[in-house]
C-alpha cells in the first residue's frame, strides 16, 4: 500500500472512531473528484453539489463499515453512484408525474461563463452542457460503467467490481454508452 493510501487509511480508521478533523480532511482530499463524479452523472450543478453533500453525510455515518479493502476514494464513489440512484429514482417519479416542465426550468438551463473571450465561453458551455446532458440521458447501466472508466479514469476490473458486474460487462457497456453518445451529439440515430 502507498504512503498516501496508508495516510488515508488510517485517516479513516480515526474518522470512524469519531475523530472529525479526520474525516473533513477526508472530505477536503475528495470533494472536488467526487464533486465532478456526480456532476456528469447527474448534469447539473446545483443537484450535484446536493448530492456530494448526501454522500459525505451517509459515508460519515456508514465509516464503521469501511474495511480498506479498497481505496477510500472508490468506497467513496460508490456511496455517490447510490445517491446518484436515489435521485435518478426521484426524478422519475417527479417526471411521470409532471411531465418534462421541469427539465425545462430557468434552474435547469442556467449556465456560467467566464471565460476571456466570451463567443468562445459561450460555444465551450453550450457544448458542455450538450454534453452533460446527453450523459445524464443515458440509460444508468450504460451511464455509470462510462463515467467510472472514462472520467474517474478507473480500470475496467476496479468498475466491474464497484458495480458488481463482469469485466466484459463493462467493456460493452462503455462501447454501447459512447454509441449513444456520439449520436445524441451528432444528432443521428440508430436504425
Amino acid at each position: 500500500m502507498s504512503n498516501a493510501g496508508a495516510d488515508e487509511l488510517e485517516l479513516a480508521r480515526r474518522a470512524a472512531d469519531g475523530d472529525e478533523r479526520a474525516f473533513t480532511a477526508l472530505m477536503r482530499s475528495h470533494k472536488e473528484a467526487l464533486y465532478r463524479f456526480v456532476r456528469r452523472h447527474v448534469g447539473e450543478p446545483d443537484a450535484a453539489y446536493e448530492v456530494v453533500q448526501e454522500t459525505f453525510v451517509a459515508a460519515w455515518k456508514a465509516l464503521g463499515r469501511f474495511d480498506g479493502r479498497r481505496s477510500f476514494a472508490t468506497w467513496l464513489r460508490a456511496i455517490a453512484l447510490n445517491k446518484c440512484r436515489d435521485r435518478g429514482r426521484r426524478l422519475a417519479v417527479r417526471r411521470a408525474i409532471l411531465g418534462d416542465r421541469d427539465l425545462e426550468s430557468p434552474e435547469a438551463r442556467r449556465q456560467s461563463d467566464g471565460g476571456p473571450d466570451p463567443e468562445a465561453a459561450l460555444a465551450s458551455a453550450q457544448d458542455l452542457r450538450r454534453l452533460d446532458r446527453a450523459i445524464s440521458r443515458l440509460p444508468q447501466n450504460l451511464k455509470e460503467p462510462l463515467l467510472l472508466t472514462w472520467l474517474e479514469e478507473m480500470s475496467q476490473q476496479e468498475a466491474a467490481d464497484l458495480l458488481g458486474i463482469t469485466v466484459k460487462a463493462v467493456e460493452t457497456r462503455v462501447y454501447r454508452a459512447r454509441q449513444q453518445l456520439a449520436e445524441a451529439l451528432t444528432g443521428r440515430s440508430r436504425r
